[in-house]
């Protein structure tokens, strides 16, 4: 069997238009033009790269960018009063506080400090419980997107049996409710699961975001199975540059599985992606506007 290829590449790409679609719609019937802001502390170098490629795609969106770049040493004092200054602007729709945060800030402070409307991130406690208890929520951009990627391979997941390996905030946790919201069946799976493989065995579909190289091998995977793999990780090659790898031995599973995202370009290219849709659906809630087709 050779796996079907998820392309995040292209699906994102979908995504985002269906998004620049949305944006001139609520700019020519509303005078709606939704604004994003993200803040960079330091000059951490995959961040400043990260967050280049966000403002780039909310501006080629039609959307507004807001970009703040602050020194390494900014005290916390000052991030919060950022934050507060964002939360108070009605062009901004979104804010976004790039993590990590240097060590003399508290991330979480901070990210408790967003407006839970303005919340893209879908990361502070509001969100988090409102996700939890089922009701409309900013929800985290990679679950998001890891959903989206799904349901590019089966049209429903009511039914299956999803198993999510790994248990972060930031991923782990967010999916279990997305995946229910569905009507599938979800376990969850984490480093010290007993029989770890033999449970992977039982998914239909199978969402790796442990943070591991290649940790879920080939003979994990039931056949015909569509894995999603959420991991990014770089490891030492002869040369030196390194290369990336996902959490899933790709070559091993894509010979056992009916679809599976690759590492890169698979998950990677949906979270910006979403990102724009969170910054959309926050303008139209918080404009009083209906849920926006996106």
């Amino acid at each position: 069997m050779t796996a079907r290829i998820i392309d995040g590449k292209a699906i994102s790409a979908q995504v985002r238009a269906s998004v620049a679609a949305e944006v001139q719609r609520l700019e020519r019937e509303h005078g709606l033009k939704p604004g994003l802001a993200v803040v960079l502390v330091g000059e951490d170098p995959a961040s400043a790269v990260y967050v280049r490629s966000k403002g780039k795609q909310t501006v080629e969106a039609g959307m507004n960018s807001f970009e703040h770049k602050l020194p390494a040493d900014t005290p916390e004092s000052d991030v919060l009063a950022l934050v507060q200054k964002l939360n108070a602007d009605p062009a901004v729709h979104g804010i976004l506080v790039q993590l990590p945060l240097p060590k003399q800030i508290d991330s979480q402070k901070v990210l408790n400090s967003i407006d839970p409307a303005k919340d893209v991130d879908g990361f502070h406690p509001v969100n988090v419980g409102r996700l939890a208890t089922g009701l409309p929520a900013l929800t985290p951009c990679t679950p998001l997107g890891c959903i989206i990627l799904a349901k590019t391979v089966h049209t429903s997941l009511e039914g299956m049996n999803a198993v999510i390996v790994g248990r972060s905030n930031i991923v782990g946790k967010p999916l279990i409710q997305l995946l229910l919201n569905e009507n599938a069946t979800v376990t969850v799976a984490h480093s010290k699961t007993r029989d770890l493989p033999e449970v992977c065995q039982k998914a239909d579909l199978l969402l790796a975001a442990v943070g591991r190289p290649e940790m879920v091998r080939g003979g994990w995977v039931k056949p015909g199975a569509t894995v999603i793999d959420v991991g990014i990780n770089r490891v030492p090659t002869p040369d030196g540059k390194g290369r990336i790898v996902g959490d899933v031995a790709y070559a091993e599973a894509a010979g056992v599985a009916g679809a599976i995202t690759p590492a890169p370009g698979g998950v990677g290219p949906m979270t910006i992606a979403c990102l724009l849709v969170n910054t959309v659906r926050a303008a139209c809630a918080i404009k009083g506007l209906p849920k926006p087709a996106v």
